[in-house]
């Protein structure tokens, strides 16, 4: 496993493109400045042995110490050992919906963006629960089993758009059964599912809902994104608008956030819910939440033990500044016999 402790020294490799810039304006100026002094054969002449060939591999030596010097600042670590970590923490599944009205800019950036945002923020709270995640539109897809690997959750979670199902709808039903294969242990009594939605096509659907999770002990929470007065469903291309969506008597489609079908499905489940539109809100009513509720104990594996391999790098450093500061710019013997710039032999 590869870390790295200190990305802003990233920037130091803006040196390279600098010095490389400063090299080449040094060469034209100089250039310049010979024509003015007197003419190229009579320069050769007089400086038979300098070597555009050895000014140009110093500076690429030079640019080579500053990019082992910029990995050293970094100072990146390889883990060697894989530990066995038991920690306490509830198993929370989210299901965010990618139905295309989730494409809707009543609330900013759209609705989708600002479920993906509210996930992400949720996940950065938490500290040793475990996560899942499901996308569901006219079906319910897998996108991440359980674990505690919230970098790969967040990954799999920034990928997610609308056009990954290619039915559409709103499939509630099927992703709160595809949420019951996510919980290993069928003694636990700590399942949360979090459905993030705008919650349309959910009506008449909602007591099914409920007697089914509570039958699996699963604890629903909803968050609600969109705005009640709804907006239009924007079709682009490259980041473009060019149309809305619009029914089949040619009417643009208007789709709402509908909260009372979300609040009776968190109701029904002993579960709560929360308008999304607060970010800051949402994520300290889901941390409270999870503070009250039994916490399970399970087992993760865990790369621990980071060695610091900076030391390498920072060897390679010096030696390119060692061998810049003994690489003379005349020629030798044996780079005058390979010409490699077809510089005139004197």
């Amino acid at each position: 496993m590869f870390r790295i402790d200190e990305k802003i020294w990233f920037w130091t490799l803006l040196l390279i493109p600098a010095v490389i810039l400063l090299f080449l304006w040094l060469q034209l100026w100089r250039r310049a400045a010979q024509k003015k002094f007197a003419e190229r054969r009579l320069l050769e002449k007089l400086s038979p042995n300098q070597s555009l060939f050895k000014s140009v591999l110093k500076i690429l030596v030079l640019c080579a110490g500053f990019g082992c010097l910029s990995l050293a600042l970094v100072n990146p670590k390889i883990g060697t050992k894989l530990e066995t970590v038991r920690s306490q923490g509830v198993d929370i599944v989210f299901a965010v919906d990618v139905s295309k009205s989730m494409l809707a800019e009543d609330i900013a950036p759209n609705r989708l963006e600002k479920s993906k945002q509210l996930v992400t923020q949720i996940i950065n709270s938490l500290a040793s629960d475990r996560v899942g995640i499901i996308a569901y539109a006219g079906k319910a897809f897998p996108q991440l089993p359980i674990t505690t690997d919230y970098a790969s959750a967040k990954m799999f979670l920034q990928n997610m758009n609308t056009d990954m199902l290619s039915s559409q709808g709103t499939a509630i039903r099927e992703a709160i059964q595809l949420a019951k294969t996510y919980y290993d242990d069928e003694e636990q009594t700590n399942r949360i599912l979090i459905i993030i939605s705008d919650g349309e096509d959910h009506e008449g659907e909602t007591v099914d809902i409920a007697e089914e999770a509570n039958e699996e002990g699963i604890r629903i929470l909803t968050i609600g994104v969109g705005d009640v007065k709804g907006g239009p469903i924007p079709i682009k291309r490259n980041g473009v608008v060019l149309n809305y969506k619009k029914d089949s008597n040619g009417e643009t489609v208007i789709t709402r956030l509908d909260e009372n079908t979300l609040r009776e499905i968190a109701q029904e489940t002993d579960g709560e819910y929360i308008n999304g539109r607060n970010t800051s809100e949402v994520v300290d009513t889901i941390k409270e939440i999870l503070e009250k509720m039994d916490k399970k104990e399970f087992e993760s594996k865990q790369i621990a033990d980071y060695k610091d391999q900076f030391q390498w790098f920072l060897g390679f450093a010096l030696v390119f500044f060692f061998i810049d500061i003994f690489l003379l710019e005349r020629k030798t013997e044996w780079l005058r016999k390979l010409n490699l710039f077809n510089e005139a032999s004197i």
